[in-house]
């Protein structure tokens, strides 16, 4: 007599549900094998929630970290893990920038995520400025230290290298660009002006009217200062675990971290840093990750004042 076929429902005499016609146990792909499938998919997703959570801990590196090294670890060794590490940060509105031993996950806000840095919220963060020409000069100051930080392409490229700015080395660069771009404005007075010249005047004309020192009263260097704007861009930066402070010469003196290289390569890709592009003091390529000053003039990093070269 031919056996009845299986249709998954016990019958009066106890066949388990898709059982085994020998022993009765499980066959492959049966439930013990969905509920550890189900069991290991959750923790993969608490581990990739994970190292996206250390992510957010801008001056945590895996080096000091052994469960963030081994999260790193992964990402890098299994694709799976990497798509899914990716999927939940995008779903939290965050862009996984990069993933490396050295800067660990470095992530970047979505334009409409709650993690997304506009410059209005910057400025008002950095010193509760609301005017739009302290948001100018806020956004002129952060777009010169990532110039500064990282001059050449070569810089970018170089995973071991570590730049150096100073506050007064970045003051010096910046009022000397706006030198330059005044005397090209001068001598174009025949011509007609570029589309975004009225944005270019603007700041370069405010940067250079703002005082570059000045103290309160009880000997604190005055916010409203273009060293005291730059200071406030470099805390930032301290904070988000782009810079380290090294010194208190030139004004304050920091080296970058692996971090911030990562930051500023994918700077044209970053819709947050848009209003920092169309200053027009210094801009960045394409995706291919180089910053480049926009006056034509070589000897930009070379005509700071004596002593001031040094800073940077």
């Amino acid at each position: 007599m031919s056996r009845e076929p299986d249709t998954g429902v016990p019958d009066p005499q106890g066949d388990p549900i898709d059982g085994d016609p020998i022993d009765g146990g499980p066959v492959d792909g049966g439930p013990v094998d969905g509920v550890q499938g189900a069991e290991r998919r959750r923790a993969d997703a608490h581990e990739a929630s994970r190292l996206v959570s250390f992510g957010l801990r801008p001056r945590l590196v895996p080096a000091r970290d052994p469960d963030y090294r081994d999260l790193v670890r992964r990402y890098l060794r299994e694709a799976e893990f990497a798509a899914l590490t990716q999927a939940i940060a995008a779903g939290l509105g965050l862009v996984v920038l990069d993933v490396s031993e050295r800067a660990g996950l470095v992530p970047a806000g979505a334009d409409d995520s709650a993690f997304a840095v506009r410059i209005g919220d910057y400025a008002r963060r950095a010193g509760g400025e609301h005017r739009a020409a302290d948001r100018l000069l806020h956004a002129l100051a952060q777009l010169a230290v990532a110039a500064l930080a990282y001059p050449r392409p070569a810089d970018l490229a170089d995973a071991s290298y570590v730049g150096r700015v100073s506050v007064h080395g970045v003051d010096a660069f910046v009022r000397e660009t706006c030198r330059l771009l005044a005397e090209r404005t001068a001598d174009d007075l025949n011509t007609d002006p570029p589309v975004d010249a009225p944005r270019l005047e603007a700041a370069w004309r405010l940067y250079s009217r703002r005082t570059s020192t000045g103290t309160t009263r009880d000997a604190r260097r005055l916010a409203g200062s273009t060293t005291g704007i730059i200071a406030r861009a470099m805390n930032f930066l301290v904070e988000s675990g782009c810079l380290v402070p090294v010194g208190d010469e030139a004004g304050g003196t920091y080296r970058t971290t692996p971090r911030y290289q990562v930051q500023v390569r994918e700077l044209a890709a970053d819709a947050a840093f848009e209003e920092l592009l169309a200053l027009g003091v210094v801009t960045v390529t394409d995706g291919a990750g180089s910053v480049r000053v926009l006056v034509d003039e070589p000897a930009l990093l070379e005509t700071t004042p004596a002593g001031e070269a040094a800073d940077v």
